[in-house]
């Protein structure tokens, strides 16, 4: 890097950018008449026809309407800092370069140079046309006793005019703080300084400001009381993780409460800039949320009369009435997400769960099954007291101990009780009971269910049998009496087969709730974007933490604001189609009191769990009780992966303790994303301090995990397992009807009326399934774990050799994984259902393939 120019030498560089109208969603909008309607109307249209014949970015690139500044790394002006080079504006358009992707175009630059100069560091970036772009890389060839530098730089780039500070991108080098090059010091300390703002004013589209605030947006006061929502975030009543700020105006009824948008700031890098799918399903859900949902609930109030109507949806399609049609015909893209063909039939593709047998869904392997192999794998739990009891305060809400006996357990426990089961590591709960009776109450005044209890014993095959289910209600003297409950155990004929098939769908429907609202996006979704925020706060792209992070990050933020418009917002898609409606994301917050962020690594989270014990001799340290685990066997493997990629590249830059300690940017980024990023259980003890390698490592591992294998196992799986609204459902509209009432005398003659008459609606059902669908799909260029979508993500050598080592390290954990698959011996990976476990397969193709780990949370 330390060559030496001669006088009047000419470095020749090459610029690869894509123009505006290929890249962004919103100039399709505009081109086919903007709003919803031209959005989801026009990706097909002028989307198709942009990406699939690019338009040539030439023809809007001008001369003299780019400009670079070339800034040295080795010598410095008056000042100490990097000097900076004359004004070179972009020249020669090339229309064919090696490895353009579709819609890119590259174009000669031409910098003079002198010995006083020295070797580029960075450069600054001036754009003078109204329109952005977006800014790929530039190369820079032929520098003397140097070769090439590469500046990989995947941003936006707006007219001059909306920088306070000019643009300014880094050369493909990684440095720690204290080893920055004195030349580059500045202009590093500067840039963090832009992307951290000052806290004020509200945001513009263009702006690159990562700054924090509370959950305040999600409802809206001024349309009445029914549309305010709490704030979460801020007060030990309803703790929650930071979003990013936005500085929108606030409510007239509430100053703390934000006014919603469906047009939502994220900072600009954050938006979808890619030509992918997940452009147009997000505007997909918009319009879900915005045309289908009213229209069907408005319009369907049939009831499915029989399991085979439920099968019709995928199999001959489903009629939907002329006005219905009628309002989602000016929207050609529903119309490709809901398939009506220009006709008045509504069909969707046939779930996983029901490809090879239509009944295995109601089967109790079944049932337990899926809480180790299923879309929430990661709730069950080990028995390990008898009868269990609560963690509720017992001075609100009496004594929650539950009522199951050991007379209903060991009816089914082969002869063992219920101590020895225990001692035996054998009896297992899947406990929502905490979480969900103290809403309850008020969930049962717009639905109708239980807090559930279930217990299951493993038997001798590997599989769990459930023994008991627990439905609890609120007391109906008050909270402080505790639950009035009753134990509903198995059975096979008669109305109680009925009444066991409807525990196991109140069981379910607690289950897809809290999968949805806590494994996925709590745990997931709104966790780690206080990690991205502190990242572009504190570390410098030059940082190799930054570095080896990013691509974990891809796409977050900006799905996280599609959700908060138009999914878990108030009266949006999950409060409509969930059971606990517009207490939906408040519970969530309920349940982030008890978040532990060291816990979220696999092995603690399973240890924790009481399903595996520390074992240095077992492969992976730990040693689980259930050896049959999909989940755990699998994301083992992918967890020792993670994490031995880690340590190889965090030990090419932190030879020692100290040298974490004395990290500045490390340790103000620890420091943010802990006290700010998740400000309300920043006091916790459990905080990891940051200050070994040891923990650096762990600490990026787990973020790493979190964004990558933990939220595949929880999002991929939806429409597979959750497509059949049978096996999934996600309301509950009665409860169990009593002795003497006609309902009763129904259930005990018809069980599939019984249950199509208590849980999701035809018209909800409907909405369920075209949401998850889409939240289930692979975008066309979805970046997988093992892969970067630069291969000059950095200039090391050493750091691109270990990231080679991982990625063939996965390719050999997906063909154990598939070869696993094969084994009729492990009951849990097939089932009933006949559906291997393929979550946590690394890789996959576009589309609905029930297989898959992005490096990040990008849908």
């Amino acid at each position: 890097m330390f060559g030496i120019f001669n006088k009047g030498h000419k470095v020749k560089g090459t610029v690869v950018l894509m123009s505006k109208n290929v890249l962004d969603f919103n100039e399709i909008t505009a081109a086919t008449g903007g709003g919803v309607t031209g959005a989801v109307g026009g990706i097909f249209g002028a989307a198709t026809g942009i990406v699939g014949s690019v338009v040539d970015g030439a023809t809007a690139i001008l001369s003299r309407q780019i400009s670079l500044q070339l800034i040295s790394a080795t010598k410095t002006d008056a000042r100490g800092h990097g000097k900076v080079g004359k004004q070179t504006f972009l020249e020669n358009h090339l229309p064919t370069l090696p490895n353009l992707t579709a819609g890119q175009s590259a174009y000669d630059i031409f910098f003079e140079w002198d010995d006083d100069f020295g070797i580029p560091g960075a450069f600054y970036i001036q754009n003078f046309m109204q329109v952005e772009f977006f800014l790929v890389s530039v190369t820079l060839e032929d520098i003397p006793n140097q070769g090439s530098i590469h500046f990989d730089c995947s941003s936006w780039i707006y007219n001059a005019n909306k920088y306070k500070k000019d643009r300014i991108f880094f050369v493909n080098q990684t440095y720690l703080p204290s080893q920055t090059p004195p030349a580059l010091v500045k202009y590093r300390e500067e840039e963090l300084e832009n992307l951290r703002g000052d806290g004020t004013g509200e945001r513009k589209e263009w702006d690159r400001i990562y700054d924090y605030d509370v959950y305040n947006d999600l409802g809206n006061p001024d349309a009445g009381a029914k549309s305010a929502r709490p704030v979460l975030g801020g007060s030990s009543s309803y703790p929650y993780p930071r979003r990013g700020r936005t500085g929108r105006r606030t409510t007239s009824k509430d100053p703390k409460s934000e006014v919603p948008s469906s047009s939502v700031y994220v900072p600009r890098d954050e938006i979808f800039g890619h030509l992918k799918s997940a452009d147009f399903l997000s505007y997909g859900i918009k319009s879900i949320s915005q045309a289908v949902l009213p229209t069907f609930t408005s319009k369907i109030f049939s009831e499915f009369n029989s399991f085979n109507e439920v099968h019709g949806l995928f199999e001959g399609g489903i009629r939907l009435p002329t006005d219905v049609l009628s309002a989602i015909t000016p929207l050609p893209a529903l119309k490709e997400i809901l398939r009506t063909d220009g006709e008045q039939v509504l069909k969707f593709p046939p779930p996983h769960v029901i490809s090879v047998s239509k009944s295995a869904w109601m089967t109790d392997e079944e049932f337990g099954r899926e809480m180790i192999a299923g879309v929430n794998p990661c709730v069950i739990r080990r028995l390990q007291e008898f009868p269990p009891k609560s963690t509720l305060d017992a001075t609100v809400y009496g004594d929650q101990t539950s009522t199951i006996t050991k007379e209903h357990l060991e009816a089914n426990l082969g002869g063992l009780t219920v101590e020895e089961a225990l001692s035996g590591q054998r009896l297992f709960i899947l406990d929502y009971h905490d979480a969900f009776i103290p809403y309850v109450r008020k969930i049962n005044q717009i639905a109708k269910s239980y807090a559930t209890r279930t217990i299951l014993f493993l038997e001798g095959n590997g599989t769990l049998k459930p023994l008991a289910i627990e439905l609890s209600l609120p007391h109906p003297d008050g909270d402080q009496f505790g639950a009035d409950s009753k134990v509903i155990l198995p059975a096979v004929e008669g109305v109680e087969s009925t009444i066991w098939l409807l525990a196991k769908a109140y069981v379910i429907v607690n289950d897809s709730c809290y999968h949805q609202l806590m494994s996925h996006w709590l745990n997931t979704h709104a966790a780690m974007e206080p990690f991205i925020i502190a990242t572009n706060r504190h570390l410098s792209v030059l940082h190799p933490i930054y570095k080896l992070l990013y691509p974990h990050y891809r796409d977050t933020m900006n799905i996280n604001a599609l959700a908060r418009s138009s999914l878990i917002n108030a009266d949006g898609i999950i409060e409509s189609t969930f059971l606990p409606g517009p207490y939906s994301v408040e519970m969530s917050s309920a349940v982030y009191k008890s978040w532990v962020f060291p816990d979220q690594a696999l092995p603690s989270d399973l240890i924790k769990r009481g399903l595996a014990v520390e074992d240095p001799s077992s492969p992976h340290g730990v040693r689980l009780v259930i050896e049959d685990y999909p989940y755990a066997v699998d994301g083992l493997e992918i967890w020792d992966a993670i994490k031995t990629w880690v340590r190889d590249y965090v030990s090419l830059y932190y030879a020692t303790d100290e040298t974490v300690q004395k990290d500045s940017e490390l340790q103000a980024w620890w420091k943010d994303a802990v006290q700010k990023g998740h400000e309300d259980l920043k006091d916790k003890p459990w905080w990891p301090k940051l200050q070994t390698v040891e923990e650096l490592i762990q600490t990026s591992a787990t973020i790493i995990w979190i964004g990558s294998a933990l939220h595949a196992a929880v999002n991929f799986g939806q429409y597979p397992y959750g497509g059949f609204i049978l096996n999934r459902p996600t309301i509950s509209r009665r409860l169990i009807p009593e002795k003497g009432t006609p309902e009763y005398d129904e259930m005990a003659k018809n069980h599939q009326k019984a249950l199509l008459s208590t849980i999701t609606a035809k018209s909800e059902a409907l909405v369920d399934l075209s949401v998850i669908e889409i939240l289930s799909r692979h975008a066309s260029d979805e970046v997988y774990l093992g892969q970067r979508d630069n291969p000059n993500w950095t200039s090391d050598t050493r750091a691109l050799q270990a990231f080679q080592k991982f990625g063939s390290k996965l390719a050999e954990i997906e063909q154990t994984i598939t070869n696993r698959n094969k084994d009729s011996s492990l009951r849990n990976r097939y089932g009933p259902a006949q559906m291997p476990y393929t979550l946590l397969l690394p890789t996959s193709t576009e589309g609905l393939t029930f297989r898959g780990i992005p490096n990040s949370i990008s849908i």
